[in-house]
């Protein structure tokens, strides 16, 4: 049974389906407001739980020149403003232990990145916040082996855990998503949410940055949802083609209309 976590006035597991989703990066007030109002909206039209999700700072990079955000300071200084002008919880990642505790004043839910999810002191820092702890799963490791990646986190006295997978590395820049990965982890007891939108990266596609393959988002953000997930995960920008950072595989406020709404419609028929 998939344990249910409290989420302010939502449970996340629960009879309605979770969404996180936002832009890559902190890249502007503008572009947070915008993005928070509109999909606050959606969500709230379709009876979505929703969690508002934007990266202060986007530590894995495939150039140093690559554009990472504003930093701790600023990029928690605009998503506090979010989380206060729109009354919306806030999901955010940290790269270090000494990020948790500061993070964690702002953000409702801690998120460890996949690249970092084997990262001991990272894992038990996030568990000492009190905060959710979102796993994602690292593109290296089969579903079975977050076991053992979530205990770091009970051992150090949090049990409320969910996970999120974003596909496995399957060649040279390309990732699969292997659906029986849902009802594994969801075996162990955590609600499972699926990353739709980094599931469709090509990894280092363009040597000096990420690409990735917008149209298959869809496809599979149906397919995980078809297949039971509790939570689906996506970044939306205005203009996803101007955005500073992972362009290529984000979507925009109508293809979120779109899915959000037929993902919703699937995940009920499957509840």
């Amino acid at each position: 049974m998939v344990n249910k976590i409290k989420l302010n006035r939502f449970e996340i597991g629960a009879d309605k389906l979770t969404i996180l989703a936002g832009p890559c990066a902190v890249e502007s007030k503008e572009i947070l407001f915008k993005t928070a109002e509109y999909l606050k909206n959606l969500t709230a039209q379709l009876g979505i739980n929703y969690v508002f999700k934007a990266s202060y700072d986007k530590a894995n990079r495939s150039s140093i020149h690559s554009y990472r955000g504003l930093g701790i300071e600023k990029g928690l200084e605009l998503l506090s403003e979010v989380k206060k002008e729109f009354n919306v919880p806030i999901v955010t990642d940290i790269h270090n232990p000494q990020e948790a505790e500061i993070a964690a004043e702002v953000a409702d839910i801690i998120q460890i990145p996949a690249f970092l999810c084997r990262q001991t002191d990272l894992l038990v820092a996030a568990a000492k916040t009190g905060k959710i702890i979102n796993i994602k799963k690292g593109q290296f490791l089969a579903p079975q082996q977050m076991k053992s990646i979530a205990n770091k986190v009970i051992e150090s006295g949090n049990d409320k855990i969910t996970i999120t997978d974003r596909g496995v590395t399957f060649g040279y820049n390309n990732l699969v998503s292997d659906m029986r990965a849902i009802p594994i982890i969801q075996e162990m007891g955590y609600p499972v949410i699926f990353d739709a939108t980094h599931s469709v990266q090509l990894p280092g596609g363009c040597g000096d940055s990420s690409s990735g393959e917008r149209k298959f988002v869809p496809v599979l953000a149906k397919a995980a949802t078809a297949a039971g997930v509790n939570g689906l995960f996506f970044e939306v920008h205005p203009n996803p083609d101007s955005a500073l950072c992972d362009g290529a595989n984000m979507i925009n406020f109508n293809q979120a209309k779109e899915i959000f709404s037929i993902c919703n419609e699937i995940f009920n028929l499957v509840k």
